[in-house]
């Protein structure tokens, strides 16, 4: 009996020891992951803003805002959707499903990488794209750096935060969709290698 009990307790403390090896491999992935893609937005946002008209340079900062708008909301329906219909889809084979049974079986990597890999990345690039946007913005309509800054700063600030909170409200609602959508577009590639 004692031998039965010393053997569960090692195989215990072994999957405890593979468990936390994996943790920390994807600690340190995540983190290589998050430093390429900062330096890959910031390459564009370093070198495309300044040579671009104050327009376009406003759409890119427009799309890093709703990039990380678009993956807070794709972080939060993983987290609260509702894994059994995904379960009875993926019997069915309908498609997407299984790759949506295995964003939920991950919620919290995937919430991760959405919310706080890409989310935070496109939060401090579009901080930088805005502060490269303001200087242009001063020189060309000969207005002070400072004001431009301020209302630069403003208008990210609040772009991003009311487009955070509603699309928060809009993950809670409609998080199953959300999910489904998402793992049927990240399918198509996934099936495709």
């Amino acid at each position: 009996m004692k031998k039965i009990d010393e053997k569960k307790s090692i195989n215990k403390e072994l999957r405890k020891n593979k468990k936390e090896l994996a943790n920390w491999r994807w600690i340190i992935r995540i983190t290589l992951i998050a430093f390429t893609i900062s330096i890959v937005f910031s390459l564009i946002s370093q070198t495309v803003i300044p040579n671009v008209n104050i327009f376009i340079g406003l759409l890119i900062l427009i799309l890093f805002i709703g990039l990380g708008i678009l993956f807070d909301i794709i972080g939060v329906a993983v987290q609260v959707a509702d894994e059994k219909p995904f379960h009875s889809m993926n019997s069915r084979k309908i498609k997407g499903a299984k790759m949506a049974v295995l964003f939920k079986k991950n919620a919290e990597k995937v919430s991760s990488f959405c919310n706080d890999v890409v989310g935070d990345i496109c939060g401090i690039i579009s901080g930088t794209t805005g502060a490269i946007l303001s200087l242009s913005l001063a020189s060309s309509l000969h207005i002070d750096k400072f004001l431009s800054a301020l209302f630069v700063t403003g208008l990210i600030s609040a772009i991003t935060i009311g487009g955070k909170a509603i699309g928060k409200s809009f993950a809670v609602n409609k998080s199953n969709y959300i999910l489904y959508e998402f793992a049927k577009i990240v399918s198509d590639f996934y099936n495709k290698k």
